[in-house]
């Protein structure tokens, strides 16, 4: 029996492929990605981030069992505490300001935090985890010896073992949401995973272009 969350993943199959054919992600497999390219993703990212941890607290508040609450707060540190400290290492935070892409991703989570419908936020949250680890895991497969990999930290941080348990949590999260609720309320969580799948190709879009806001 196919789950929601599978419904979910074959509806952003023209994303997925989308994501898998962009430069930058092709180039950060190879290594051959250009260094201003890669450390502009990151800033980007931790701007992002800290905005994610916030969006993730607020389904864990949101959240209608205990299990479901540490997963979400649980998260919402990891992502604080984890990736940051991978992003200090990369980049320098006071010179940073967020770019359209990144501006328009979080307002859209939020926007999704202030709704107060607990399914539909969990499912808008989902991408970040699901994309991030099947791009890492074909990053990984493509990389070869990550010691030599000029970008092999980031790599293993999003292809690892524990990341790959969180998504299935999260999934299983939404799966269960998807069944406790209305066919309405599933088209909504529908339209939030397709809308943030549809930012994160935005957003690794955006370090081909270098973006910048159109107008100062």
């Amino acid at each position: 029996m196919t789950t929601f969350s599978q419904t979910l993943w074959s509806e952003i199959a023209p994303i997925r492929k989308a994501i898998d054919d962009l430069p930058f992600v092709r180039q950060l497999a190879d290594g051959s990605l250009a260094r201003e390219r890669f450390d502009y993703y990151m800033g980007q990212d931790a701007l992002y981030l800290a905005d994610y941890a916030r969006a993730l607290a607020a389904c864990a508040a949101q959240s209608t069992t205990s299990d479901d609450l540490v997963f979400w707060a649980g998260a919402a540190r990891d992502c604080i505490i984890v990736e940051r400290q991978l992003h200090d290492s990369h980049v320098d935070h006071t010179r940073l300001e967020r770019s359209a892409t990144c501006t328009a991703y979080v307002s859209y989570l939020n926007a999704l935090a202030a709704g107060g419908s607990y399914p539909v936020l969990a499912a808008g949250l989902l991408p970040c985890f699901w994309i991030y680890e099947d791009v890492g895991n074909d990053l990984l497969a493509a990389a070869g010896d990550l010691e030599k990999h000029p970008y092999g930290d980031w790599i293993a941080t999003y292809a690892d073992e524990q990341f790959a348990e969180d998504t299935r949590a999260a999934r299983a999260i939404v799966d269960r949401l998807a069944e406790e609720n209305s066919e309405s309320v599933r088209a909504r969580m529908l339209e939030a995973f397709r809308h943030a799948s549809r930012f994160e190709w935005m957003f690794w879009d955006a370090p081909d272009r270098m973006e910048t806001w159109p107008i100062g």
